[in-house]
């Protein structure tokens, strides 16, 4: 697998493991993949990037997808919170331009006792990914809407039906990134987990009913074998 990212991604042989291009994985195992391989990513993906060494890789390689976020300020942050992940944009960032924004991403590492199988260092390396990536989208989407735009969000996220709608553009935008099958086993570990056939959030774990929010395994299954960018995915 190593050998397949290198061959598609190199910029030249003259710069050995510097990613310039999405390639869609079914699967990673970082163990496969050389500490050059990483030295690559933080150099070309890491500027202006603040984050847990213990989380490093996994961070470097979802930005490695999101190739528009190389010069965006991000701090990533593990600590306690109730959602297993959270992005919102610097008090300070509301009054940048769209792309000079500065951006905080909280991965929680403890939580209610229910949400600790979900939290960050409890799923699996392709799961982290994926919902690395789901973050990164928020990101994506943070560094082309005005700061109108951007108030307009927060009061139009009192309705439900709103957020759910935004959920799913969220998820959509990662599949369309390129970490389809890393979002997969996201969801499919939320679920599996959660015992669920959908998931509204941790703010529904304690209702009879979880809400439709964030995209179903079978939606993004279907969205990936849709999509070109799929097709020689192994």
């Amino acid at each position: 697998m190593a050998l397949r990212i290198i061959l598609f991604c190199l910029t030249s042989a003259l710069l050995p493991l510097i990613v310039t291009c999405q390639v869609p994985q079914k699967h990673f195992n970082p163990d496969s993949l050389p500490e050059s391989f990483f030295t690559g990513l933080k150099k070309e993906y890491g500027n202006k990037k603040i984050y847990p060494p213990a989380a490093e890789k996994q961070i470097l390689l979802a930005l490695s997808y999101y190739p528009e976020l190389k010069n965006i300020p991000i701090e990533f942050q593990t600590r306690p919170n109730h959602s297993t992940g959270h992005t919102r944009v610097t008090w300070g960032g509301l009054f940048e331009s769209p792309r000079k924004r500065h951006f905080l991403v909280v991965l929680s590492d403890s939580t209610e006792a229910l949400l600790m199988p979900l939290i960050f260092k409890n799923i699996s390396f392709d799961a982290q990914l994926g919902l690395i990536g789901h973050e990164l989208a928020h990101v994506a989407d943070g560094i082309t809407t005005t700061t109108f735009e951007i108030i307009k969000h927060v009061i139009r996220s009192i309705s439900p039906k709103y957020v759910d709608r935004a959920e799913a553009h969220t998820d959509a935008s990662c599949i369309d990134h390129g970490l389809g099958y890393q979002l997969l086993a996201w969801s499919r570990h939320v679920r599996k987990t959660m015992n669920t056939v959908t998931w509204g959030g941790p703010d529904y774990i304690h209702r009879s009913q979880q809400r439709k929010r964030y995209m179903n395994p079978d939606e993004i299954l279907k969205r990936i074998d849709e999509s070109p960018m799929y097709k020689n995915a192994r």
